[in-house]
């Protein structure tokens, strides 16, 4: 992979709350800086994944007990001090805070305002 690629879900449906339209509120948080920045965004692949486990792009990528979202793999062969684990050599995060970091540093993303 040459390029960093970044998971999240959209909108979803929780059997355990049956009928309730919910979203992933660090999902929308990470949408939000995207949409914003759209010249910037284009840096990275973006995948939308279906909520129900198992998530099945990103968890063939960074295995099956990293799955969670948001989650930005990391291009071949790199890393970051604030990475969260790595699996076979590929590099991963799936902090929010994190990400948004990482986001700054690597693909010249605006800091959050403190």
């Amino acid at each position: 992979m040459t390029r960093d690629k970044l998971f999240r879900r959209p909108d979803f449906l929780d059997p355990a709350f049956p009928g309730k339209w919910s979203y992933c509120w660090r999902c929308a948080l990470i949408e939000g800086v995207l949409t914003s920045l759209p010249k910037l965004a284009r840096n990275l692949d973006i995948e939308r994944v279906k909520w129900s486990r198992p998530r099945q792009p990103a968890m063939e990528m960074v295995g099956e007990a990293n799955q969670s979202l948001p989650l930005l793999v990391l291009a071949d062969g790199r890393t970051s001090n604030h990475q969260s684990g790595k699996l076979e050599g590929q590099a991963f995060i799936n902090d929010k805070d994190h990400i948004l970091s990482t986001l700054s540093k690597r693909h010249v993303f605006p800091l959050p305002h403190p």
